[in-house]
């Protein structure tokens, strides 16, 4: 059986493992991701990673084939370079991902965005199997997205499809003005469902902003499920918000099924409930039976969902030798 290395590579943490064609990780490891150090230090700890992976595949007797590689920023995946990214990784934008990394490991390689590796690895072997399309919400410290169709993830003409993040959310106003957002716009999704913006609204809402109150969004949801009306009215604010835009998409959309993951998305029923709620009430009649699912690969997901573009290498690869 073929073997690739699949990448997640974030501003906080970059993870890898050994896949196989039938999708399962032999082998994984994880290292921090030097963001503020500068592009030259992150692909240089990349490579390091997957120079690792090399040797424990080779321990285990297995021959790797490919490097496939999901990333922070918009990826044009077709030259495997990184077209715009935000400070997470410092100097990130511009980079040559794939000829560089190729360049460090001897493995032909292939690059696409985190998020859309996010999606097509739960529509490969996730929540999403079986089923032509697939609308996958990430809901965390950022909002974001894919969209999956007949096992390809869409990403545009730009490679900026899945920024489901930054539209319009009437939610994302108060007192007549629309919120700030991360992407410097304003009024969109993420200004109000991120994990952050949760902990933000619950300050603004008059939640404490001692110490000993919440230090992210996971203590207010904890507030919350003990019955605290200002952290319940955040964390309410935040899935009604996420619920109103997955609706509004999945009308847009029409996918099989959505597929929602990120912490949020496991918090609890505080949270799970109204976004779900709040999403049946923007469904159009035909989409009322769509289902609606947690995300099922965890931490996996875009390692696994970056080796099935690995793979989808190979054959391009062999026909050069021919």
């Amino acid at each position: 059986m073929r073997h690739v290395i699949g990448i997640d590579l974030g501003g906080t943490k970059t993870a890898g493992g050994i896949v196989d064609g039938a999708g399962n990780v032999v082998f994984s490891a994880a290292v921090a991701t030097p963001a503020q150090s500068g592009a030259a230090a992150v692909l240089e700890n990349t490579a390091a990673l997957v120079r690792s992976l090399q040797g424990e595949a080779h321990r285990f007797g297995l021959d790797v084939d490919a490097l496939g590689i999901g990333s922070a920023g918009v990826i044009d995946s077709g030259r495997g370079v990184v077209v715009s990214a935000t400070d997470a990784i410092r100097g990130w934008a511009g980079t040559a991902l794939t000829d560089e990394l190729s360049t460090r490991t001897g493995l032909p390689a292939t690059a696409l965005n985190d998020v859309h590796a996010h999606a097509l690895g739960e529509s490969w072997l996730g929540a999403g199997a079986g089923v032509p399309s697939v609308l996958f919400i990430g809901m965390g410290t950022g909002v974001g997205g894919g969209y999956v169709l007949n096992g390809e993830c869409i990403e545009g003409a730009s490679f900026t499809a899945g920024h489901v993040g930054h539209f319009a959310s009437p939610f994302a106003v108060e007192a007549g003005q629309p919120l700030p957002c991360s992407c410097a716009g304003s009024g969109h999704v993420e200004a109000v469902a991120s994990g952050p913006a949760i902990h933000a609204l619950y300050r603004r809402l008059g939640g404490s902003t001692a110490e000993s109150g919440p230090a992210d969004t996971r203590g207010v949801y904890r507030l919350a499920a003990d019955g605290d009306p200002t952290a319940s009215e955040a964390i309410r604010r935040g899935a009604a918000a996420a619920g109103s835009a997955i609706g509004g998409l999945a009308n847009i959309l029409d996918p099989a099924v959505v597929v929602v993951g990120g912490g949020l998305a496991f918090a609890g029923p505080l949270w799970w409930d109204v976004m779900e709620a709040e999403a049946r009430r923007e469904l159009l009649p035909p989409l009322a039976a769509l289902r609606i699912v947690p995300a099922q690969l965890g931490t996996t997901a875009a390692i696994r969902g970056a080796a099935r573009r690995a793979l989808n290498l190979l054959p391009a690869i062999e026909g050069t030798h021919v």
